[in-house]
């Protein structure tokens, strides 16, 4: 999926495990779209890849001058930090349902070009 969302592609998926309830339950459909990284805001849900493994999680804290995020579930749990590159999408629906705080931080095909 990363891979997909990456090169620009717009993805749904069901990811599974528990660490983002209620956020998104185990097995429900997320869609993820690329990303604008500097774009990103406190409590965006994100896929990016943190020391290898990519993360479907939370944006618990930006560091603009660094251009890096730190990545959290919604337990509590740090990832740790990771940098504009590696946050490859932003989670814009959960089982249909739009997620607010998006708009304008998604990327289009042409827009990606372009950066």
């Amino acid at each position: 999926m990363a891979g997909r969302v990456a090169g620009g592609a717009t993805v749904a998926f069901r990811p599974s495990g528990s660490s983002m309830v209620p956020l998104i339950r185990s097995r429900q459909q997320v869609v993820v779209a690329p990303v604008d990284p500097t774009k990103l805001q406190v409590g965006d849900i994100v896929l990016a890849r943190v020391a290898g493994t990519f993360y479907l999680h939370l944006v618990s804290s930006v560091d603009l001058a660094r251009k890096r995020v730190q990545i959290s579930n919604n337990r509590g749990r740090v990832n740790g930090w990771t940098s504009h590159e590696r946050v490859v999408g932003i989670c814009i629906a959960v089982d249909g349902v739009p997620r607010s705080g998006v708009e304008g931080k998604t990327l289009t095909a042409d827009s990606k070009d372009s950066c």
